[in-house]
């Protein structure tokens, strides 16, 4: 079971903190007790049960990045086809040290039920990252994942979104935002091509142009001067002053 301390007082828990002990299945969320999450904000921490027993968020983490992403029920059509794609792209995030963890409003042991299904429609032999159990929708109110409507409807009733990606830097920063309406299934392949963005800017010092591929050029970021350039990234081309590209 979801868990979290904080219900008598109706404050939410610090980013830093996980949350404890519920003490019934629904409450009122109120806006106005809802964290304001931007990028670079510190990804609230959390303790719940899951697919692969309980764990607090920030320690399953560690030093890795990672990937948290959402979904408002079990059995959905478009969410089975995107854990299944997740699935299959688990060696590529392993590469880039990333570790996914997916969450669905429902309980684990529906969760387990599901998967079966994830992994015969996927032609998984295993699927395996764990996926949070959040029956009480209190990470989807602690990450503020849903729409206008489904706001109304977290206390009880049907939710369509709670669809939401996050990308997650070792810091614990969240670097990626993004939130997909009910009907659009994500792109799987989006989220890998913008963690090779961050980790290269990251490592180098620099910027990503549109549609950027792993070993395409990057641009130098303009608060670095052209003699700061030369030195730092060698040979590179002006197609503006504002604008230079280098090798990556």
């Amino acid at each position: 079971m979801f868990t979290r301390t904080l219900l008598q007082n109706r404050k939410l828990a610090s980013p830093q903190q996980p949350m404890r002990t519920a003490t019934r299945l629904l409450r009122t969320f109120k806006q106005e007790d809802q964290p304001r999450l931007r990028i670079n904000s510190v990804a609230p921490n959390f303790t719940a049960n899951t697919t692969q027993g309980q764990l607090n968020f920030h320690e399953y983490l560690g030093s890795s990045w990672g990937v948290l992403f959402s979904h408002p029920a079990d059995f959905t059509p478009v969410c089975t086809t995107e854990l299944g794609a997740f699935a299959r792209l688990k060696p590529e995030f392993d590469q880039r040290n990333v570790k996914l963890i997916g969450l669905s409003a429902e309980g684990v042991d529906k969760h387990n039920s599901w998967i079966k299904d994830i992994e015969e429609i996927s032609s998984l032999q295993k699927f395996s990252f764990p996926i949070v159990g959040d029956v009480e929708r209190e990470v989807a109110f602690l990450y503020d994942m849903v729409d206008e409507e489904g706001f109304k409807n977290l206390s009880g009733g049907i939710v369509a979104t709670i669809r939401s990606v996050y990308v997650i830097d070792p810091s614990k920063k969240i670097r990626l935002i993004i939130t997909y309406p009910a009907s659009v299934g994500r792109n799987s392949a989006e989220v890998l091509r913008v963690i090779d963005a961050l980790q290269k800017g990251d490592a180098k010092g620099v910027v990503t142009p549109v549609d950027w591929q792993p070993g395409q050029d990057v641009i130098i970021p303009p608060t670095v001067s052209d003699a700061d350039a030369t030195k730092k990234f060698g040979e590179f081309k002006t197609v503006k002053p504002y604008l230079r590209f280098t090798k990556a």
